[in-house]
């Protein structure tokens, strides 16, 4: 997963704004094409490791009920964010969705009924990438826990260690076909900002057990071919009850993928690049810290882009660091966090800066 001697590579977390002509997720034809537009216009702007746009799929993470059997009809679901005691206004008029929804419950034996569908996606993604570096994303066992909640298995641990062993099937596939994995796991910080009562230790000790899933799930499978995606919850709010990374960055780093994919350039979290001046990387470890916002509508300058960059390589050795984005740009299949114009202007504009940052890269 490292780069190449005097280069910063450059890739993003997976969702991508769907073409306008994709109108049924479920049409292969329609699919195929869009992964194709997808993969050129990341090219185009520069992208070095690309992939599919998670077109395929209505979100990055219920689109497993396709996949699995044991998921039922769809229950409300609430989160009880730890800041939507202080801005209770701005949680019921300007941001409702992330808060309630409604999503299927697992009511049954979490199975993986098949890999045609992930088999399709590999396909598509290969047929239009080519020879050129690729990744996919997939549910982590524990953000399906966060989104299809249990009303089947006797305890959280049980259910995520079951999806555990049902996503197996499909990381291995990815595996298989030499692509590399990206594990989505926002559950990670978000057991803390959606559970307001539980104490710091039982916080760590809820991560803990998710990524010893994870590191169950992938036994077959290198570190460095999975890449693990942690995010605050990727929306416009006040963030000021994040768990800070220092919290939980040790027990990431000794889990078992080695690629770190981090928000760092949203103003909640930028600061925490200083955290990697005083941390020991496990060998082979390469962090992607987002250098630009997946939900601002400001395009990044290139220069502040290199600075990022070149921050982090001063921290924690230039031939570790690929820039990425923060988040994705439309992790819901119809819902666009900025325009996707915008989307495509910022990654163009983190390729830019990161061919600054490695003109400026010490030798």
């Amino acid at each position: 997963m490292k780069q190449p001697a005097g280069a910063f590579r450059t890739t993003h977390t997976g969702s991508l704004p769907r073409p306008t002509a994709l109108a049924d997720l479920g049409d292969p034809g329609q699919v195929r094409a869009a992964v194709g537009d997808l993969v050129r216009r990341q090219l185009e702007a520069g992208i070095d490791i690309v992939n599919d746009g998670e077109a395929s799929k209505p979100s990055y993470a219920t689109y497993v009920t396709e996949r699995l059997t044991g998921f039922g009809a769809e229950r409300p679901l609430r989160f009880n964010s730890r800041a939507e005691a202080e801005y209770p206004e701005f949680f019921a008029s300007r941001l409702p969705r992330p808060v309630i929804t409604a999503t299927p419950a697992c009511e049954g034996p979490v199975a993986y009924t098949g890999t045609e569908r992930v088999a399709a996606d590999i396909a598509n993604l290969q047929a239009a990438a080519g020879d050129r570096p690729t990744f996919m994303t997939a549910a982590s066992p524990g953000v399906i826990e966060l989104w299809m909640p249990n009303a089947f298995y006797p305890g959280t641990e049980e259910y995520v260690f079951a999806v555990a062993d049902a996503m197996k099937t499909e990381y291995d596939a990815i595996h298989a076909a030499g692509v590399t994995i990206q594990l989505d796991c926002p559950d990670i910080p978000g057991v803390w900002n959606n559970n307001p009562d539980i104490t710091l230790e039982e916080f760590r000790s809820q991560v803990a057990m998710r990524l010893a899933a994870i590191d169950h799930a992938i036994r077959d499978i290198p570190g460095e071919a999975v890449r693990l995606h942690i995010c605050w919850g990727n929306y416009q709010g006040p963030h000021n009850q994040d768990v800070p990374l220092d919290a939980f960055l040790d027990l990431v780093l000794a889990a078992k993928p080695r690629g770190i994919s981090f928000e760092a350039a949203n103003p909640r979290h930028e600061h925490e690049w200083a955290l990697f001046e005083d941390v020991k990387l496990p060998e082979g470890t390469v962090l992607l810290p987002g250098v630009i916002d997946s939900t601002s509508s400001f395009i990044e300058h290139p220069e502040l882009v290199a600075q990022r960059l070149l921050r982090f390589a001063g921290a924690a050795g230039a031939e570790n660091v690929i820039a990425s984005a923060d988040c994705g740009f439309a992790t819901v299949a119809g819902s666009d966090l900025v325009d996707p114009k915008i989307a495509w202007a910022k990654l163009a504009a983190m390729s830019a800066g990161a061919a600054i940052a490695t003109q400026r890269r010490p030798r």
